[in-house]
């Protein structure tokens, strides 16, 4: 069911970007009833965001994409930024990432494209509140349901602001705590289920080639060029499970990764699948870049999480690797 809230604060929209949308905790638990899990594309800058107003890591937030965001603030708030970086300003005056900062009734938060990077995290003190759907006010745009009447922002919408106390004094993020934010990209991946489809020269040049992303990158997924696979089949299998990260080959040997809105099932080869704790990246990633997968054992994999979540737990002690 649709459940609202009143807020006890607000925040009116006045440039929503090209896709700005309410993302907060992931819909786990529910792929085998056909429901994706949808939440931020890059947890990580989502929860170092929420951790910087005080709110749980969870808390929902605004996923900007490619910035030109502009918001108006109708009472005092704490908000923060966070993930690609582009020059944001208060007034007119620096706003930078990573840092708590403080909007007085009236101004104006802009925030631009941003150089590197795909997605900007804007969350406030409370939290943002949406439409609960199936345990989550994540946006899921395919199904038009969650955040704010399941559908992207827009110019002209007021977001309403759960309670919280004020923030006391709050550190910046600690620089080795702040995420990659580039144009290549290496992530640590396990070989997948059909990884027999390629012979031995197309598992090296998985492992060990760099791919270029092509134009059709988005929250469903990232299309890979340049080289192209072989696989030995013609591309398609029984439909088998899918997930965030899940590297499949089409039979045009062109490999497509899959992100946060993806199906939970699919019909190609299933050749790799990107390590949990490197997924978060994947949400930065933007036509053109280039990505590299870096060959893990399950075991390697397992531990590489084990110790990374100890890392950031220290900051966000709430924090985990969906």
């Amino acid at each position: 069911a649709v459940q609202r809230r009143a807020g006890r604060m607000t925040l009116a929209v006045l440039k929503a970007g090209l896709q700005s949308t309410l993302q907060g905790a992931a819909r786990t638990g529910l792929r085998h009833m056909g429901v994706p899990w949808s939440g931020p594309a890059d947890p990580l800058s989502m929860a170092l965001a929420n951790r910087l107003v005080g709110n749980p890591v969870g808390h929902v937030a605004i996923e900007i994409t490619l910035g030109r965001f502009s918001a108006t603030a109708q009472q005092r708030l704490h908000l923060a930024l966070t993930g690609a970086e582009a020059s944001a300003t208060l007034d007119g005056a620096p706003a930078p990432f990573h840092t708590a900062l403080t909007i007085a009734p009236g101004q104006r938060l802009d925030i631009a494209a941003p150089a590197r990077g795909m997605r900007t995290y804007l969350a406030a003190a409370g939290g943002f509140v949406g439409d609960e759907i199936l345990g989550s006010t994540s946006t899921y745009l395919p199904a038009g349901f969650g955040g704010r009447d399941g559908r992207a922002l827009k110019a002209g919408d007021t977001l309403d602001i759960g309670p919280s106390a004020a923030p006391g004094a709050s550190l910046p993020t600690p620089n080795d705590l702040r995420p990659y934010i580039g144009s290549s990209w290496s992530v640590r991946a396990t070989s997948g289920p059909e990884i027999s489809v390629l012979d031995k020269p197309g598992r090296a040049a998985l492992f060990e080639q760099s791919f270029t992303v092509g134009r059709l990158a988005d929250r469903m997924g990232l299309r890979l060029e340049h080289p192209q696979l072989d696989p030995r089949s013609d591309g398609k299998m029984t439909s088998a499970a899918v997930f965030p990260g899940t590297v499949q080959c089409p039979e045009n040997g062109q490999p497509i990764i899959m992100l946060c809105d993806a199906q939970t099932t699919g019909g190609y080869p299933r050749i790799a699948q990107v390590a949990l704790c490197d997924r978060h990246m994947l949400g930065q990633v933007r036509p053109g870049d280039r990505i590299r997968f870096l060959k893990r054992t399950p075991q390697e994999a397992t531990s590489d999480v084990k110790q990374k979540s100890a890392l950031l737990r220290a900051w966000m002690p709430d924090f985990s690797f969906t």
